[in-house]
């Protein structure tokens, strides 16, 4: 199924502000924020959680392992591209951010297991094994960022099911890292 990319021009006028102050952000407007504004909600929801998101405990390297790791187990494309770009411009590591969106172990041990634990929580459907629990929780992230991932999964999980549903196209800026 095909979905507009909605421009400033397009959108519904519910999504208008949003779509202005993420252009302003990013010096762009990103076809999925386009594609997302077709439903203002989502798009509002998408927005609201992202910045929650950025909030927590977790650093901004550990936030984008979070967001790479979902986008590879969900085979999102345009979210792979698109968080490897965010997280070279963040200054993570390139072969860690390789690594993850490689679905690769990473070397830094604490890093890996929260890259590991990201993804026995995608992949189990938020059973995690007792294994992978301990191991994040030993590798000395707590409780409350065991939660934090589950807030980063759930951002991830709205943008990685539009961009399947619409075929969301890549935007230029993040072509390179297909």
């Amino acid at each position: 199924m095909t979905y507009p990319v909605h421009s400033l021009d397009t959108a519904p006028a519910a999504a208008k502000e949003d779509l202005a102050e993420a252009k302003a952000a990013y010096g762009f407007l990103p076809n999925l924020l386009g594609v997302m504004a077709e439903a203002p909600a989502l798009l509002k929801a998408y927005r609201t959680v992202a910045g929650l998101f950025e909030g927590t405990s977790l650093s901004s390297t550990e936030q984008q392992i979070v967001l790479l790791a979902v986008s590879h187990e969900n085979k999102c494309n345009y979210c792979v591209a698109a968080h490897s770009v965010i997280a070279k411009m963040q200054k993570v590591p390139v072969d860690v951010v390789h690594a993850v969106r490689d679905g690769q172990p990473v070397a830094d041990k604490k890093l890996e297991a929260l890259r590991r634990f990201t993804g026995s929580v995608v992949a189990s459907r938020g059973w995690p094994s007792d294994a992978d629990t301990k191991a994040f929780l030993d590798a000395g992230y707590s409780k409350a960022q065991i939660l934090e991932v589950v807030l980063g999964i759930g951002m991830k999980t709205l943008s990685n099911y539009t961009n399947h549903i619409a075929d969301t196209p890549l935007d230029e800026a993040f072509a390179g890292e297909v």
